[in-house]
């Protein structure tokens, strides 16, 4: 089922990110997690795919097992690097014969090795290109990314949401946040967003605290800010790893709330192929169904919304 259908049920959608294992240990804590989640029902599931696309393969059976075998709705991450125009069509080609409905366009990193990223002779330069290509000629709902605090390549804040309303026209269904901390950093984003014309529902991306180190090391990565009191609380728990994921698990739960209080229209979590932390906050939140409770009355997934000040978690 295409994922901007899901999107339109008016129920939130909850969503779990995904990534290839390297080992045979490893792939075992994905389906193991898969398992665990699974019960909670989520709306769709989605595998990231590897710098240079170095994990194509591997990205589409897993997406296959999910759909057969967990009877789960599944997205494929979809990079332009490393191939040709070409190359991509043909990748496209075998996610179609595969039925699989739903792809999350991006750019993607640089090939290991590399730090700066470059087109492929033959290939594409811009993220909004591979949105023309597979809009252009395939029937996949497409996702794309969005950074609430700046994509750490873009010129300026304002230039980033220029390219992103550019991308979105060019045949984006729907938006998923990088990974943030802080909600008032999603809400001034959706604010900015709506105001250049974007409509595409917003999906904020949540990463749950099980490590003060990985957190901080993850934000570095993809420039997201940790609040001074959230670092504090961390930094606190530091040398008792239970306490850290006690409070983590906390954090994410309040933030969640609170954005699915003001009319998010669902959650995705970036759950680095581990369940337990994930499954106690979907299964607090759809105990306490916080968006039957809206904190502000205009639902913020709406291009005409309003919104009030962030309460908590901010």
């Amino acid at each position: 089922m295409r994922i901007d259908e899901i999107l339109g049920s008016g129920e939130p959608v909850f969503s779990f990110e995904f990534f290839p294992p390297k080992t045979e240990a490893g792939e075992r804590n994905l389906y193991a997690a898969l398992s665990d989640l699974e019960t909670l029902k989520p709306s769709f599931v989605s595998v990231t795919y590897g710098a240079g696309g170095s994990t194509r393969e591997k990205t589409i059976e897993i997406v296959k097992r999910i759909r057969d075998e967990y009877g789960l709705e599944a997205m494929a991450h979809f990079t332009c690097v490393g191939a040709t125009a070409g190359e991509l069509r043909e990748t496209l080609d075998e996610m179609q014969r595969a039925g699989i409905d739903n792809v999350l366009a991006l750019r993607g990193d640089p090939p290991g090795g590399q730090e700066v990223w470059s087109r492929t002779e033959g290939g594409l330069e811009y993220s909004r290109e591979l949105v023309e290509m597979i809009a252009g000629g395939y029937p996949f709902a497409i996702g794309a990314a969005c950074f609430p605090e700046t994509h750490i390549h873009a010129e300026s804040a304002e230039a980033d949401v220029e390219r992103l309303a550019e991308k979105v026209a060019a045949g984006v269904d729907f938006l998923i946040t990088q990974l943030f901390f802080d909600n008032s950093r999603y809400f001034d984003f959706l604010e900015r967003a709506r105001a250049a014309g974007i409509r595409a529902p917003i999906i904020p991306g949540i990463m749950p605290i099980t490590h003060a180190g990985q957190a901080e090391r993850m934000a570095a990565l993809c420039g997201s800010s940790i609040p001074d009191g959230l670092r504090r609380e961390l930094h606190a728990r530091g040398d008792h790893p239970e306490a850290v994921l006690d409070f983590g698990v906390a954090y994410a739960t309040l933030q969640c709330a609170e954005l699915l209080a003001a009319g998010a229209p669902g959650i995705h979590f970036y759950t680095l192929n581990r369940s337990p932390a994930t499954r106690a906050i979907l299964s607090a939140l759809k105990l306490a169904r916080p968006w039957e409770k809206a904190i502000y009355p205009a639902s913020i997934s709406s291009p005409s919304a309003t919104r009030g000040e962030p309460s908590a978690a901010s």
